[in-house]
């Protein structure tokens, strides 16, 4: 019967090319080496080296074994690894999202509810979020709109409304309310890994050009100090020391106002055990 330790013991002989740097590295002695060379020999049944005066080296055979044997560990371990992230899964609550903001209250009441598993979250496109949450590889997924697809559970939970924040003395400054077209051809300060609102944004504004800032103080000290536009969430929450100085102006563009769903597969227990909850949320 071949065993993994004594294959990996022959694989790293053959990778140093002799007994005495192989225990070396494996931190053995080499008598103890030379016992096991003659364990896997004896495995597989066959001769597999010369064997000279204080030396051996692996015949053509052995040069085989050598490779059936780094096929074997290699198996080994990804064995191992898909049983580890199998067990993982089963104690893991997967989140895909759309946009960070819904996973400011989702992620602390899934902890709430599910003590005992680690809840994972990334923020990716819609495409990927309905793909993922069919095929599984997603527990739950949140979307701006609802989705109509008679296998996926979904439900509303949260509410969000856009809004462009002006210097005061900005000539837009004037207004009550705004659109993105009216923004058209301003420069804006946006944050990293806002979710679908980058490309919504951007798609409004072709004329405009973004300075993208990924650190936070650096973003806030950039809306204290500049003149440029800057974008605010109704659930950002303590935004009003950042924004002091200017006007925070509701957008009329109806895709910024949003409604955003939940989705998993309908076969899934999690969002059908909380759904209540998440339904009251979204009516408060």
């Amino acid at each position: 019967m071949l065993d993994l330790s004594d294959l990996y013991q022959f694989v790293t002989y053959a990778d140093c090319g002799t007994l005495s740097a192989a225990a070396d590295k494996l931190h053995i002695s080499q008598p103890t080496l030379t016992r096991t060379m003659h364990d896997v020999e004896d495995a597989f049944g066959v001769p597999l080296f010369h064997r000279g005066k204080n030396r051996i080296e692996l015949t053509d055979t052995g040069e085989v074994a050598v490779e059936q044997a780094r096929s074997l560990l290699s198996e080994a371990e990804k064995a191992v690894e898909t049983v580890q992230t199998f067990e993982r899964n089963q104690h893991t609550i997967t989140i895909h999202s759309c946009a960070p903001v819904p996973l400011w209250s989702l992620l602390p009441e899934l902890s709430r509810r599910f003590p005992d598993n680690i809840i994972s979250s990334k923020l990716t496109n819609m495409d990927e979020i309905l793909q993922n949450v069919s095929s599984g590889n997603a527990d739950i997924g949140i979307l701006p709109q609802s989705c109509s697809d008679k296998n996926l559970l979904c439900i509303p939970y949260l509410k969000e409304q856009l809004y462009v924040c002006i210097p005061k003395e900005h000539k837009l400054a004037e207004h009550s309310q705004l659109s993105l077209p009216q923004l058209n051809g301003f420069n804006c300060l946006l944050r990293d890994e806002i979710g679908f609102w980058t490309n919504l944004v951007k798609s409004k504004m072709p004329a405009s050009r973004f300075l993208i800032q990924t650190d936070e103080f650096e973003f806030e000290e950039l809306v204290r100090t500049s003149t440029l536009l800057c974008f605010s969430s109704s659930k950002a929450p303590g935004s009003e020391q950042t924004l002091k100085g200017r006007k925070r102006i509701p957008l009329t563009d109806p895709e910024v106002n949003v409604t955003y769903h939940l989705i998993s597969s309908a076969k899934s227990t999690i969002l059908q055990s909380i759904s209540p909850t998440f339904e009251f949320r979204y009516q408060k």
